[in-house]
């Protein structure tokens, strides 16, 4: 009986032995083929993938920005340097934004525009009779004036500017006194205020006392004078008053006025410039690219105005790119006939295959056409 149960014990261990060794077999089995396993790859690859986070603002620098960018004047030295420095200020703000991302970016850079400042030279009759052949003492062609400074100065140097009073018929006589500055080799006109504008300002004489009295007037001026000549904001314009000097000398000065959609106001020589930016999966670059949603004119004018949509199913008119984008350069063509060379586009439109959606294609404009731009 005790052998019995001895052996019985034995048994018992042995096969709980080899249980064990199998299990551990089993273990170390998965183990080795878990180190060769190909799904290992498949993993990775998932790792691998992101949700892109794309995001469209519009945005102006304020005077953090230009701090954040060590910019201690608050703007930039030129364009380029807005280029070149606002892809860094876009990541730090917008550092979960990846590829497709746009950013409208209006900002300050330095734009200096030239002043000059003359005694006025009035002409005498013979001098415009020389240029005219004419015997009346004035000129009566636009050109006159040029050709009088071609002949006055035969050798100009970059920058040089004068200030010429002269009288010019045209139904009546008027005269004139206007300022030009050499520079790209021809002469650069610059208008001067008639004597009726300067009576519409307030002054009893066709001057000013002083630079105050000018730039608190002239701005004021200019709407009215280009009422009928409208400018667009951030548009410059040159202007050229006279101050009395005493003694029977009159010097002009010239001024520079912006505009901001409203009102004119003293240029200060800074400019304001919006660029867009986009992001191509790496870093935030310049880019035109406007975003475009598909209309029911659009739709009406490819044909597809019964269901507002492309059909993408298989054997259907838009199952390929390359039909959606000879339908969205047809639209595009119709509805910004004068987009320039490289214009961008990110079209967005309904399809159906076999359920409503929206795709998007990119687009870029090349010659006379828009071309596929993925």
């Amino acid at each position: 009986m005790n052998f019995s149960k001895k052996n019985h014990e034995y048994h018992k261990t042995s096969r709980s032995f080899m249980s064990k060794k199998i299990i551990y077999l089993i273990a170390i089995t998965a183990v080795f083929f878990t180190g060769c396993n190909p799904m290992e790859d498949i993993y990775t690859e998932l790792d691998k993938q992101e949700n892109i986070i794309t995001g469209e603002v519009d945005i102006t620098l304020t005077d953090d920005d230009y701090d954040a960018l060590d910019l201690k004047f608050g703007n930039f030295n030129s364009i380029d340097d807005a280029k070149s420095m606002i892809p860094a200020l876009l990541k730090e703000k917008y550092p979960v934004w990846g590829d497709g991302s746009l950013a409208k970016v209006s900002f300050k850079w330095y734009n200096k525009v030239k002043t000059y400042s003359k005694n006025i030279y009035a002409l005498s009759d013979e001098e415009h009779n020389d240029i005219t052949g004419n015997t009346y003492g004035n000129f009566d062609r636009g050109h006159h004036v040029f050709n009088y400074l071609e002949a006055k100065y035969s050798s100009p140097e970059e920058g040089d500017f004068v200030s010429l009073r002269y009288r010019y018929y045209s139904g009546g006589e008027t005269t004139l006194t206007n300022g030009f500055y050499f520079k790209n080799d021809k002469w650069n006109k610059v208008n001067g205020f008639t004597e009726d504008e300067y009576n519409a300002m307030g002054e009893s004489y066709p001057n000013f006392s002083s630079h105050d009295e000018a730039a608190a007037k002239i701005p004021i001026a200019l709407l009215d004078i280009f009422k009928f000549d409208p400018k667009e904001a951030g548009e410059i314009v040159q202007t050229m008053y006279e101050l009395y000097k005493g003694g029977g000398v009159t010097k002009s000065y010239t001024s520079n006025f912006v505009f901001d959609g409203t009102a004119w106001s003293k240029y200060n020589n800074v400019a304001k410039e919006t660029i867009k930016f986009g992001h191509d999966g790496t870093t935030w670059v310049p880019d035109n690219t406007i975003k475009y949603t598909l209309t029911a004119a659009d739709y009406d004018l490819v044909g597809n105005g019964n269901y507002g949509n492309f059909d993408v199913r298989s054997g259907k008119n838009e199952e390929t790119v390359a039909s959606r984008v000879t339908k969205i350069n047809t639209i595009l063509s119709n509805n910004f006939p004068n987009d320039a060379e490289g214009q961008k586009y990110v079209v967005f439109y309904n399809i159906y295959n076999g359920a409503a959606g929206v795709w998007s294609t990119k687009v870029i404009k090349s010659g006379s056409e828009y071309i596929l731009n993925e």
